[in-house]
């Protein structure tokens, strides 16, 4: 670990005992020693301003998770009628399953939506810049 002060990145998501890419995403970041706070959408609660501000910055159709079995146990109605940021949004509060994971955010506007060692080698280094 570096010693400037590491900033405070928090990670979005569920369990990992229910989520493998969570679990993964964890086990690289401590495996590079950056310093995160986890927050479990079922367990610590969602916040609608926090959402909404995830979906300003991200957009509702990357946030939404339709490859999930959360969204396949949709009925038909349900699917078509998420088809706007509002609609999703209320989707996404009532059922956290239905948002990618993870999703790791600063508090500074850096924010980084799925895992890939790649991609979170860059936003590491982008925070620390």
């Amino acid at each position: 670990m570096t010693n400037h002060t590491e900033p405070k990145i928090i990670m979005y998501g569920l369990s990992p005992k229910i989520c493998d890419t969570i679990k993964k995403a964890r086990r690289w970041l401590e495996e590079q020693g950056v310093a995160y706070q986890f927050h479990d959408y079922r367990a610590d609660g969602l916040d609608e301003q926090l959402l909404r501000d995830f979906v300003a910055r991200l957009g509702w159709e990357p946030l939404l998770n339709t490859r999930g079995t959360t969204w396949r146990k949709l009925d038909e109605a349900q699917r078509n009628a998420c088809d706007n940021a509002d609609a999703a949004i209320a989707l996404m509060l009532e059922q956290p399953a239905m948002i990618k994971r993870p999703l790791l955010d600063d508090g500074k506007g850096h924010t980084l939506l799925g895992f890939s060692s790649e991609s979170y080698q860059q936003f590491i280094t982008e925070v620390n810049s």
